[in-house]
Order: C-alpha cells, then structure tokens, then sequence
C-alpha cells in the first residue's frame, strides 16, 4: 500500500501551507504477501533461536556427559578401591579373628595351668598346714600326758612355746586363732604354778627355820631347863640371893627326877649326839618337799610331806608350840597340794580340734 502525493495548493501570504491527509489503498495481495513475509520472518527467528537454544542444550548435554562420565569413572574407581579395602578388610578380620581364637585358647590353657597351680598350691598348703598341726598335737598330748603323770608342767610349756614358734614362722593366718589358744594355756599354766608354788615355798622357809628349834622328846633335861628358865623370869631382878640360890637348888631337884609318858620308846632311845642328824635328815626331806614342788610332782610331794609330818610326831614334843606351828604348816602344805590340780589346756586342744577340722 503507497500513498499519492497531491499538488500544493496556493496559501495566503503569511499563513502556513495546509497539509491534507493522503489515503491509498492496498490490494488484497499484497496485504498477503506483507503477511506471509512477517510469518516467514517470525518462522525464521523462530528456527534461529530454535538452533541456539538445540546448539546451547547440546553443548550443556555434552557437559553433563562428560561430567558424569567423569564421575562414573571416579565412582568405579573409588568402588575398585572400596572393594579392595573391603577385601583387605576382611582378611585383617579373619587374621583378627585367628589370633584371637589363638589367644583365647592360650589363655584358657594359661587359666587352667593357673587353676591347676593353684590347686597344687593350697594341695601343699593345706597338707603342710595339717602336717604342723597333726606335729602340734602330738607334743602337746605328750607333754600333757607327761605332766599329769609326773607332776611336773616345765614339758608342757616347752611343747607350747615350741608350737607357739612354729606357728609364728609358718606365717598362716588360719593357724592365728591356735596360736593365740596357745599363748593364753602357757600364761594360766605359769600363773597358776608361780601362785602356788610362791606361797608353798614361803611355808618350807618357815619351816627349815623352826626345824633346829624343836624340842625333841629325849631332850629332858633341856625341856626342864627351859621350863625354870621360864619361872625364873617371874623372880624380880632385885631378888635376895638366898632366894637365887634356892631357885637353883630348885631347878637341879626337878632335873634329877622326871616322870613322863612316852608312847614311841625309840624316840627316847636317841642319843643326843643323834639328834643333828635327825634334824638334818628332816631338813633333806624339806629340800625334796622343795624341789617336788618346783617340779609340779605332786605324788612325791604328797609323799615327803607324810614323811616330814611323821617325822615331826615321832621324834618331836608335840606338846611345844613350836612342833605345833610346824605340824600346822605341813598340814597347810598337804592340803595346798591336795587341791592343786593337773594343767589343762582345753582352749589348745579346742584350737587344734578347729584347725585340723579345716575350718
């Protein structure tokens, strides 16, 4: 469609020319033709963006082709690798578990071996300590049996002490309660032999003190001079002579003439001269009276006191009071050993019956 161009048209002075509007009219053709080119060249913006955008998608594909090709391979290759960790993971895990199982049973044989020794070691603990003990008894029993049969506890103690020290360097606190059992048995067998034979020995002193100043019975003339010596001391010191002189005439007249019973005729019938012999066979029996009673020996104890008390009622005045005190001192005597009984020890016995029990 073109426009017609129109021939100017005469104006008046000083005014503008007038334009008018110029109309054309376009043909049905070529209206197509204008169309169909704006459609060709809309198609072929199209076409050409369409292209780009093919080439630009294409090359982004081809990016990403890469990319994930690239990535496959490090996939495949990391899988390759974690295949080949997992394999050496599995043979360190195998060679892991082969050892153990090595190690364990090692050590099972390490616990028995240990459980065994162990066994073997209380074995020979408990044998040594039955040992000890069966050893303990048997001296102590003994030693008992000694000291009921002769009197004396000085075994006794031996066996205790001894057991006492063995117990001590054996260094088993199982035995500690027959160890302490023990120690308590030696110190009330020592405080009761102390106590008695402390007061017993205290009697015997006295005793051997009074022996040389008993009148015997064949001393008359002594147990007279005695008896005027007495009454003599009832005659004021300031007395006349003449009545001194009388008191002697006096004295020598009852010495001369004595008349007295004697029941035992060989008591009168020992010289004088035998009378220090007597007295000194009854301190011998004195000194074994002694050395009984040291020696816990009751029997001969017993025994040498009967002879002492009838020694003292055979050969001395039992009618002095000194005969009396010491008759009255062998009688104490006697009867401090007839109540003296045997050492016990039920408190070891008790202990080792424990001990040997295993308990």
């Amino acid at each position: 469609m073109s426009a017609t161009a129109l021939p100017d048209e005469p104006t008046s002075e000083g005014a503008a020319p007038a334009v008018a509007p110029v109309t054309r009219s376009v043909s049905p053709a070529e209206a197509a033709r204008l169309l169909s080119r704006i459609g060709l060249g809309l198609l072929a913006l199209v076409a050409v963006v369409a292209l780009v955008m093919a080439f630009t998608l294409g090359q982004k594909l081809d990016s990403m082709q890469e990319q994930l090709a690239r990535q496959s391979g490090d996939s495949v290759a990391q899988a390759t690798e974690a295949r080949a960790l997992a394999r050496q993971a599995q043979e360190t895990v195998r060679d892991t578990a082969a050892r153990l199982a090595l190690a364990e049973t090692r050590l099972a044989e390490v616990a028995l071996q240990r459980s065994q020794l162990e066994e073997l070691m209380q074995s020979l603990s408990r044998s040594r300590d039955e040992n000890l003990v069966v050893d303990i008894d048997s001296a102590i029993r003994l030693a008992l049996q000694q000291a009921e049969v002769t009197g004396n506890v000085e075994p006794l103690l031996a066996a205790l002490k001894a057991g006492d020290q063995r117990i001590a360097r054996a260094a088993q606190p199982r035995l500690a309660p027959l160890q302490r059992a023990m120690q308590r048995d030696a110190d009330r067998i020592r405080t009761i032999a102390s106590g008695d034979n402390g007061e017993g020995l205290q009697k015997l002193d006295e005793l051997m003190r009074l022996v040389d100043d008993l009148p015997t019975l064949n001393a008359v003339a002594v147990r007279g001079l005695n008896e005027n010596t007495a009454l003599a001391g009832v005659i004021p010191a300031d007395a006349p002579w003449w009545q001194r002189a009388l008191l002697m005439v006096r004295q020598e007249a009852q010495s001369l003439l004595r008349v007295s019973r004697i029941d035992r005729p060989e008591a009168a019938l020992v010289a004088p001269e035998q009378t220090f012999f007597l007295r000194e066979n009854l301190k011998l029996k004195l000194l074994s009276v002694r050395l009984a009673l040291l020696g816990r020996q009751v029997d001969t104890t017993r025994t040498e006191l009967a002879a002492v008390s009838a020694t003292l009622n055979r050969y001395f005045d039992p009618t002095s009071r000194r005969t009396q005190a010491a008759a009255t001192l062998v009688q104490q005597l006697q009867a401090q050993v007839k109540a003296t009984t045997p050492p016990r020890v039920d408190d070891t016995l008790a202990a080792l019956a424990t001990a040997a029990a295993g308990r």
